[in-house]
């Protein structure tokens, strides 16, 4: 079940790469849903079914939530260090374009999407539950991805070729992240600390990079409800779960 809803990522990885070289004026509407749907996700099912398998605590504190924090900062590291090598490279061309930086950038959205796949795994096996809330917000992250790998790959001025092979790789990754979990089935603690973990970083991913994405050129209320509506509908997934 999670290598055939990891499918659904790989559809929706090509959907948004392909979007992206036609989209206009409604990707922040597409990226305001998406991160309705991450924040749900995190706040509603992942982070509490995360204290519930973990079980431990460090000096007072559950190890999912220590771990929590861990995700959300490492995914700030890996961002500000991103940030700065651009930003090196950049210095270094009158244009500000440097194709190996948009090629490390889309590189790393690829390896972010292996473990989304991972993600789906892990939820699945917690519950079917759990596995469709998490895969939903998996699936609408990755449109964002596609759209992103695309765009960044060859904004930094990389050919059209060089940004579809990007884009393909961003599509099999979580598929391939999913196969991961069907061999191994991760102990209770540890899925819970990972569970934990990967809920820091999504939460990073949303509340830093695709909430404010989609209010940089279109702060308009439409925008804003369709982030509401992303949180409402995984309210709604988690309690027909329950």
């Amino acid at each position: 079940m999670a290598v055939f809803v990891a499918l659904g990522a790989f559809l929706m990885t090509l959907a948004g790469g392909w979007t992206a070289q036609r989209v206009t004026d409604r990707r922040h509407l597409v990226l305001g849903l998406a991160g309705g749907l991450m924040l749900g996700v995190v706040g509603l099912d992942l982070l509490p079914e995360a204290l519930e398998a973990a079980g431990t605590e460090v000096l007072g504190v559950p190890a999912a939530l220590l771990l929590f924090v861990a995700g959300f900062l490492l995914a700030h590291l890996v961002e500000r260090l991103l940030a700065h090598r651009q930003a090196a490279h950049g210095a270094e061309e009158h244009d500000g374009r440097t194709p190996e930086v948009g090629l490390t950038a889309a590189a790393a959205m690829v390896g972010h999407s292996a473990m989304d796949g991972v993600a789906i795994g892990a939820a699945f096996q917690v519950g079917g539950g759990m596995g469709t809330a998490v895969a939903l917000a998996v699936v609408a992250h990755d449109f964002a991805d596609g759209f992103n790998t695309y765009t960044i790959t060859s904004v930094y001025g990389n050919d059209r070729r060089r940004a579809l092979a990007m884009l393909c790789a961003d599509a099999v990754a979580p598929v391939l992240g999913a196969a991961s979990t069907v061999f191994v089935t991760i102990p209770e603690p540890l899925l819970g600390a990972y569970l934990g973990f990967f809920g820091g970083a999504l939460l990073y991913l949303a509340a830093a990079e695709i909430l404010p994405e989609a209010h940089h050129t279109h702060p308009a209320r439409s925008t804003l409800l369709c982030t509401v509506a992303g949180v409402a509908f995984i309210w709604l997934v988690v309690g027909l779960a329950g």
